[in-house]
């Protein structure tokens, strides 16, 4: 099962101004494709070859660290690119709103607490909503890590490398993050992911 990358599920202009045409065509097409041309020559030969992504990055973690740094960048951008969607943003599902109630304080708190956490992440690395042990937790990671490799299961995640948002917002990562949260946020497939998470 080599990896391959996926096309992106609407057009490369179809989420400006939030994030450009050419922020999306160097983010996927040179990026993300380069973590899956890599990803699959170290593959090639190893016991892992055939697995799934999945698969590969919990067991690179820790063992093999150039596979893991690009199997663990290919499934985060696989969901990044589904985690966003055209005029996304706005009322988040009733019972994943309630549960995000429930486990951390409320939309408000949420969205202020996982924009402060792609803030504080120092340089390269990812903000996060998981589900660990049936609770909703934000999470922050280094590099390409994930909280598949901490015993949880993401169900949004921000990219806050710098070629994710540089060409937009040069080194305004707060105003990128909040773009991200208020404008960008496909929560009908988050709820999705929610879903197959706690099931």
């Amino acid at each position: 099962m080599a990896f391959t990358l996926p096309e992106l599920p609407y057009a490369y202009d179809a989420l400006q101004p939030y994030m450009s045409k050419e922020t999306l065509e160097f983010h996927h097409d040179k990026h993300h494709k380069a973590y899956v041309d890599t990803g699959n020559k170290l593959l090639e030969g190893s016991e892992l070859a055939g697995k799934s992504v999945e698969e590969v990055v919990k067991a690179s973690y820790g063992q093999n660290q150039p596979l893991f740094n690009n199997a663990g960048q290919h499934y985060n951008h696989i969901h990044f690119w589904q985690w966003m969607k055209p005029n996304g943003g706005g009322a988040i599902p009733g019972a994943l709103e309630k549960k995000i109630a429930e486990d951390l304080g409320g939309t408000d708190k949420f969205k202020a607490d996982f924009i402060q956490a792609g803030v504080s992440q120092f340089g390269s690395g990812w903000a996060w909503l998981a589900v660990k042990n049936g609770k909703l937790e934000i999470m922050k990671t280094p590099n390409g890590e994930n909280p598949l490799v901490h015993g949880a299961k993401p169900i949004l995640g921000v990219d806050v490398w710098e070629h994710s948002y540089y060409i937009d917002y040069r080194n305004r990562r707060p105003d990128y993050l909040k773009a991200f949260i208020e404008n960008l946020v496909n929560w009908e497939h988050i709820e999705k992911m929610y879903g197959e998470a706690i099931a």
